[in-house]
């Protein structure tokens, strides 16, 4: 399970018992309960699923097995940057496996997974329809074809490109804060 940032316990606690008290503890709540809590908080901590399974007096592991059965919900938190390779038929036949391992050699974490500092998150998605400029990868919002292990590189370093950039002017803006 992903590590818990600073704060991030207090407001999962905060949250939790908000939907709780609108939902009540009838077990029948419970999908829309994670659902209304994965849509605050972005996916379900296990913190979340501890305290749901508490308030509802069934057992934790029945909660995360729920969770886990249902794929729209989310163990690990989203990255700031969110990359989705399509596994469609077009594009895993002409290379869509490549460049999801590409990405998970670039980024340290396997599918499904955050990375530590949760600037990436990595997954698959069954088809984005863009099969003519298979395989396909959709990062954030934006959708880039033909996808090589090369194109995986050229991403990366356009990100961290970006990230340099974002740090310079925060630190620029904190200069002239501080005048």
């Amino acid at each position: 399970m992903q590590q818990l940032l600073e704060g991030e316990k207090e407001l999962i606690i905060e949250k939790v018992g908000e939907i709780l008290g609108k939902h009540g503890s009838d077990r029948e709540n419970l999908i829309p309960i994670l659902q209304e809590v994965q849509d605050s908080l972005g996916y379900l901590p296990g913190l979340s699923m501890e305290i749901i399974a508490e308030a509802m007096d069934i057992p934790s592991v029945d909660v995360f097995g729920l969770t886990t059965f249902y794929n729209q919900f989310r163990l690990n938190p989203p990255g700031k940057h969110q990359i989705k390779i399509c596994m469609g038929t077009a594009c895993y036949m002409v290379g869509g496996r490549i460049a999801l391992e590409s990405f998970e050699r670039h980024l340290k974490i396997g599918e499904g997974e955050t990375t530590s500092d949760r600037k990436y998150s990595l997954e698959t998605v069954a088809c984005v329809g863009c099969c003519a400029i298979a395989p396909v990868v959709v990062v954030n919002e934006d959708i880039e074809g033909k996808v090589t292990p090369t194109r995986v590189d050229g991403l990366m370093l356009a990100f961290e490109a970006d990230e340099q950039e974002e740090e310079q002017k925060e630190a620029e803006e904190n200069e002239e804060k501080g005048d």
